[in-house]
């Protein structure tokens, strides 16, 4: 059982907090120690024993298919959300009539992918959202029996909507559609079940709330799908036995005998050192456990939208307790590029995103920060009284 205690002492190990009251995980999280610390020493064994960490990569592919609930043999290295999504979007077949569904609070990274399906003849339809939500009903009215996919992120960047993948799943399975979902903002932060929730595909970077390094991340193929899904693009990685050509053969491969499991999906060697990064970040996530976290992360999110409230700014995101995350967007009555360099001038680290401020809390922040921060925003802007409702 973790403790606030146990939060806050790891908050030593972001030494980004000596200087700066950071409230922006979800651009990206600021190194650690941690991290630090394992890459170092795998550079130091790397100029010892002449190789880099092969077995931490592997690993690290371990520790995530434990956090989402799913297996290793699911799991592909990937270098980020974005190559994650276009092996699903690229590898799957469309038969004639086909349309994709997705909805218009979306990160390019979940949108350019199925954007380019358009050149095989696929229809991609939006979703629209109305104030700031959308729910599953919204997608049964688009979804029909020519949906090849519902793509959708577990928790939008713009301002932290939460879905449920549960009901997401049952509505395209339901039509014979599958999901793929980019949880670049939530997994390390809010619990994920992929079996649970009946999920198809799931993409992700470390960079965020997984707490590790850019220029890697996972893609998760459910076991069925696999070899269903053509991979776009191959290499040695890729097959059965990818060291075959060590001692096997004189020659060079005739077949491409593709590997059963996710790492079809790998075509060459990945970023080792940035999953040995990874793999401790990991290490740490599963040691708090990700519900704790949210419980904690969702205390301080709670905190910063009241006070905002308090102040009669305008609250973007859900207030709806099943729709909230721990990513807080508001409006001001400044520009928001223009608040946000006053508020960094003044110590605080947020993002200008959707026409407002996107604050985004993690379980190394604090009670204190939030309210210095609100302190900040009310010294900073002429404070106007608008209605808040839930969007």
């Amino acid at each position: 059982m973790c403790s606030l205690s146990d939060f806050q002492a790891l908050r030593s190990c972001f030494p980004i907090f000596n200087n700066w009251t950071y409230m922006n995980f979800a651009f990206m999280s600021p190194g650690s120690t941690f991290v630090d610390e394992a890459v170092k020493r795998a550079l130091d064994e790397w100029k010892i024993k002449g190789k880099p960490p092969y077995e931490e990569a592997l690993e690290a592919k371990g520790l995530f298919a434990q956090l989402i609930g799913g297996n290793e043999e699911e799991v592909a290295l990937v270098p980020n959300t974005s190559t994650g999504a276009s092996i699903v979007a690229q590898g799957l077949e469309y038969p004639p009539g086909s349309n994709v569904v997705l909805c218009d609070l979306e990160f390019p990274s979940n949108v350019y992918p199925w954007l380019l399906q358009r050149l095989r003849g696929v229809e991609v339809r939006f979703v629209r959202s109305q104030g700031g939500v959308v729910r599953v009903e919204d997608f049964e009215k688009l979804v029909d029996d020519g949906t090849r996919a519902i793509a959708l992120s577990h928790v939008q960047y713009c301002n932290g909507l939460k879905s449920n993948l549960r009901e997401i799943s049952e509505l395209a399975h339901e039509r014979g559609a599958l999901t793929f979902i980019d949880a670049i903002q939530s997994v390390g932060a809010i619990p994920i079940d992929v079996e649970r929730d009946g999920v198809d595909f799931l993409a992700c970077s470390c960079f965020k709330w997984l707490l590790g390094p850019e220029g890697v991340g996972f893609l998760y193929v459910r076991r069925e799908l696999i070899e269903e899904l053509t991979p776009p693009v191959v290499g040695w990685h890729s097959v059965e036995d990818p060291h075959a050509f060590e001692v096997k053969s004189k020659v060079a491969p005739t077949k491409l005998n593709l590997s059963t499991t996710a790492s079809r999906f790998e075509a060459g060697s990945p970023n080792y050192l940035g999953y040995t990064g990874a793999k401790a970040a990991l290490e740490k996530l599963m040691v708090l456990g990700v519900e704790k976290i949210e419980g904690r992360n969702a205390e301080l999110a709670r905190r910063l939208v009241d006070g905002l409230m308090d102040r009669d700014l305008e609250v973007r995101s859900p207030l709806e307790e099943e729709l909230r995350s721990s990513i807080v967007s508001f409006g001001a009555s400044m520009d928001p590029e223009e608040l946000a360099r006053r508020l960094r001038a003044s110590g605080f680290i947020v993002s200008a995103r959707w026409g407002g401020i996107r604050a985004s809390l993690n379980f190394v922040n604090n009670e204190d920060d939030v309210d210095r921060f609100l302190e900040a925003v009310s010294g900073i802007v002429s404070v106007r009284t608008r209605g808040n409702g839930s969007p």
